[in-house]
């Protein structure tokens, strides 16, 4: 299932990321594990914000997924299922036939 990830970096800790140069190497192992769709980094809510999108083949995945971000970076972690376009057509075709 195509998931969104949101990661909220902890400010303090990731400051000390930033410092002691660990940073780069979380984010870019997280990535390359999740293989994602897309990735966008921006603030919100006055935190590093990364928008992850990616496949969740299983739900026994979120631990794998999560805890570096929690572990390394005390991050606020959220997962939400998404639909891109040609998702959303076939859901709402669905509908037609359906009702």
């Amino acid at each position: 299932m195509r998931m969104l990830l949101k990661v909220q970096l902890d400010t303090p800790t990731a400051n000390d990321a930033i410092k002691n140069g660990t940073l780069p190497k979380t984010m870019e192992n997280a990535l390359t594990a999740l293989r994602p769709e897309a990735a966008y980094f921006t603030t919100e809510d006055g935190c590093r914000t990364a928008y992850i999108f990616f496949d969740l083949q299983d739900p026994s995945q979120m631990p794998k997924t999560g805890e570096p971000f929690f572990l390394e970076l005390g991050a606020k972690v959220q997962y939400s299922p998404v639909m891109n376009a040609d998702d959303l057509r076939k859901g709402l075709a669905a509908l037609g036939r359906d009702g």
